[in-house]
């Protein structure tokens, strides 16, 4: 573990502490040991070094007195503020991007997963090769290597260029394979519902809860990245149905990793039925609601049907009662489900209501009238004691 310094500027938005919380739990799943934290406030950040000399000065000091070897920004940072910084503070400078891009690198298991991750790590660093090869930023010479006259770093765009061509290539194969998985499904009739979910929300607990798989789980940020897959028997009325574990999603997901796990998310896209798990115990779930409905509709997957389950309500005391309950909004369809994936409680209440749903009318038309159903998460959710069980 290496001592590692946060960063993170308040610019006046309300969840700036449960922001920082999380940069902690980051730095952590990369295997960093927060050391010092350094907050501010500002109105707009330094176009030099994003938090301004005077804070630049102070996160220098507290750095040599902390023995820090790298500095976490919570913050996406521009080449030039990242170059900037690095030279002030003497230290390796990261941003939360190319820090969630690193805890990615180190949890992809299966060759498509890092294929996405390889590919939006070469993404990231095409834009930031004038900060680590300015000492080459000249043109070749000597013996043997005199030639056309291409400079250092004009050679490793062409070739990082080339790789990222090669990887979009491959990566566009698994999908037309996805595709045709899919396809097979649809002629056979088998719904299709995929987790989605703040990461660390329960989304592999329950998947494994509900199908008796063995996939990994863990209490981290992105424990699961690649998709898995099982079939699930819901009573002879229903049949089997396929259920997913997706990636978890995050505040500011870098656009990097939604382009490059495309063919993952296309799991999602592709669903009938989106079951998306909340962590109830979270004091911020209504903005991770939020956040995670952000990335559904840039992945055009905000149409497709939608039902919230509050997972981990045994560490809620006033929720411990709720599980198994179903709510239902103003059409009488169902809206929430509460539950316990750790304990069991509310499971037989989660199949009972895909089943309602697969067994209903079409899912293509139910999720018209769906789509915009969750505005009403945009208000805390009520506990009250008339819906107990």
């Amino acid at each position: 573990m290496i001592n590692a310094a946060l960063v993170g500027i308040d610019f006046g938005k309300t969840d700036f502490e449960a922001s920082l919380e999380e940069l902690s739990l980051l730095a952590k799943s990369a295997g960093a040991t927060p050391a010092v934290t350094l907050t501010g406030r500002r109105s707009s950040p330094d176009a030099a070094m994003f938090i301004g000399s005077g804070k630049a000065e102070e996160l220098r000091l507290a750095c040599e007195a902390n023995d820090i070897e790298i500095v976490i920004f919570n913050h996406a940072l521009s080449p030039a503020q990242q170059r900037n910084l690095e030279r002030a503070l003497n230290r390796r400078v990261v941003d939360r991007t190319s820090l969630i891009l690193d805890i990615f690198a180190q949890r992809a298991r299966s060759h498509e997963g890092k294929l996405q991750v390889e590919l939006a790590q070469l993404q990231y660093l095409a834009t930031r090769l004038v900060r680590a090869w300015t000492h080459l930023e000249r043109q070749k010479g000597g013996i043997g290597l005199r030639g056309p006259g291409e400079t250092q770093l004009e050679t490793d765009r062409r070739l990082i260029g080339e790789r990222i061509k090669m990887l979009q290539g491959k990566l566009a194969k698994l999908r037309r394979q996805h595709g045709t998985q899919r396809r097979q499904r649809e002629r056979t009739r088998t719904m299709s519902v995929s987790l989605v979910g703040y990461t660390n929300a329960g989304k592999s607990t329950l998947f494994n809860a509900l199908t008796k798989a063995q996939a990994y789980a863990a209490d981290q940020l992105f424990a699961t990245l690649d998709t898995t897959s099982r079939r699930l028997w819901l009573g002879d009325e229903v049949g089997q149905i396929v259920l997913s574990d997706t990636v978890g999603f995050i505040r500011e997901l870098p656009h990097q990793l939604v382009a490059a796990f495309r063919a993952t998310l296309q799991e999602t896209v592709q669903a009938d039925l989106l079951l998306h798990v909340v962590d109830a115990s979270s004091a911020v779930r209504l903005d991770q609601i939020d956040e995670v409905n952000k990335v559904l509709h840039d992945i055009g997957a905000d149409t497709i049907r939608q039902v919230l389950v509050f997972n981990k309500i045994d560490a809620v005391p006033e929720l411990a009662t709720r599980g198994g309950t179903v709510e239902r909004d103003e059409y009488g369809n169902i809206s929430r489900v509460f539950l316990s994936a750790r304990t069991g409680v509310g499971l037989d209440a989660l199949r009972s209501a895909i089943a309602e749903i697969a067994t209903a009318e079409p899912l293509a038309d139910a999720s018209q009238s769906l789509a915009a159903d969750w505005s009403a998460v945009q208000e805390e959710p009520r506990w009250e004691p008339e819906h107990e069980r």
